[in-house]
């Protein structure tokens, strides 16, 4: 019997470079490898090092997303979503290319790995994906024009001491059609944040207290 372990690409990291050697030298013992050295680029993610740890930026595949958009020339905006949206005579027009639509929007999800403050955007743009009207492709539009503008930007990690610390907040009964709120929260180690999420509530709240308990539940959870 013969079994085949395959693996492309492994991240190892260890307080101390003496078990890092230990545990590569044992790798080396049952599996033809090589160590590429320090750390430059994982999975399209850069790692830059900095005097406080590392910083993580997906710039390149920012602009694979503006090629396939069609968008490298595109002026880039502030914010990650519009606060309002302008109506033409087409805008609740079926988009006549729904495939382009939905392979923006799955382009849209990697980069929140990096920029969690796309997140809310990218996660309205996906619940049109069945059936996108122009006006939702005017909408997927901005995320990119955004990053356009912050793609040099990402997540900062630090070496410091692990104190775990969260904070949650709530906006009560903020979707005008099924009146469910909307919560957030975001996990540190210390300065270094570690997860997070931007996610509407299941049930209803019946006052923004319970909003933000429910918030606060989901990120202690």
């Amino acid at each position: 019997m013969y079994i085949l372990i395959y693996a492309n690409d492994i991240l190892l990291t260890e307080n101390t470079p003496i078990e890092l050697d230990m545990l590569l030298s044992n790798l080396h013992t049952r599996f033809s490898m090589r160590n590429l050295g320090l750390l430059v680029q994982f999975l399209t993610i850069q790692a830059v090092p900095t005097s406080y740890g590392i910083y993580l930026n997906q710039h390149q595949y920012a602009h694979m997303i503006f090629e396939r958009a069609g968008m490298q020339n595109s002026i880039s905006v502030s914010t990650p979503t519009s606060c309002k949206s302008t109506l033409t005579a087409d805008s609740n027009a079926s988009f006549s290319n729904p495939q382009l639509y939905r392979q923006l929007e799955g382009s849209l999800q990697y980069p929140t790995l990096t920029l969690p403050d796309i997140q809310f955007a990218v996660h309205q743009i996906c619940q049109q994906m069945h059936h996108p009207l122009n006006c939702h492709f005017d909408a997927l539009k901005h995320p990119i024009r955004y990053i356009q503008g912050t793609s040099t930007s990402g997540l900062p990690l630090y070496k410091d001491f692990l104190t775990l610390h969260s904070h949650a907040d709530s906006d009560w009964a903020s979707n005008s059609n099924d009146q469910k709120s909307i919560s957030g929260y975001c996990n540190f180690l210390s300065k270094s944040l570690i997860s997070w999420q931007v996610k509407k509530q299941s049930t209803v709240a019946r006052s923004s207290t319970e909003a933000e308990y429910r918030a606060l539940a989901i990120a202690a959870s």
